[in-house]
């Protein structure tokens, strides 16, 4: 075997290859996503819906709207999400405008196209069709890689009798904690 430069000649320059077997392997899937920092969270969602499925979306954002969002500026509350056009967009979120923005700024409620795979895509209008569903935000958090993304629901609405119902439950659980605080 000759050597070149070093090393044997035919050896891998960078180091040892990885077998091929390994990078085709199917990592499972984490149901928590890597939130780094949160910038608006929708909590009236869990009270008002049932969740049935979770799903990360990129969101498309301008300039201003992304610095507007580190700032921990944003609000989802009574935002929702909806697909047009084998599309999901965002609807009715508001991120206010930059304050060092210039006449370039963003307007604050317009529609932001929420980044997702085409099959997620048709799973969610399935649902949303079929079984009367609703997509609802979360939150919008930046990950560990400084991208902006939205937590969506594939949500269930509840009537005012399931909403007491949850009322109740949050409640005994805390007197529960309460009890066995007391008990120690």
């Amino acid at each position: 075997m000759a050597v070149t430069a070093g090393r044997p000649q035919g050896a891998f320059p960078f180091g040892p290859r990885i077998p091929t077997w390994r990078s085709t392997m199917v990592r499972p899937q984490h149901t928590t996503f890597d939130k780094v920092k949160s910038v608006a969270e929708n909590r009236r969602a869990r009270f008002d819906y049932y969740i049935e499925d979770k799903f990360e979306a990129g969101i498309a954002l301008t300039g201003t709207e992304v610095k507007s969002l580190r700032f921990g500026e944003g609000s989802i509350a009574e935002s929702y999400a909806e697909i047009k056009g084998g599309e999901c967009w965002l609807i009715n979120a508001n991120v206010p405008e930059f304050s060092h923005g210039n006449r370039f700024n963003h307007e604050p409620k317009r529609p932001r196209k929420l980044l997702l795979h085409e099959r997620e895509i048709a799973k969610l209008q399935g649902a949303v069709e079929r079984k009367g569903m609703t997509l609802v935000p979360l939150s919008i958090y930046f990950n560990s890689r400084g991208r902006a993304k939205v937590e969506l629901a594939l949500a269930k609405g509840k009537n005012a009798a399931d909403k007491r119902h949850t009322i109740k439950e949050r409640d005994w659980k805390r007197e529960q904690g309460r009890i066995l605080r007391e008990n120690r």
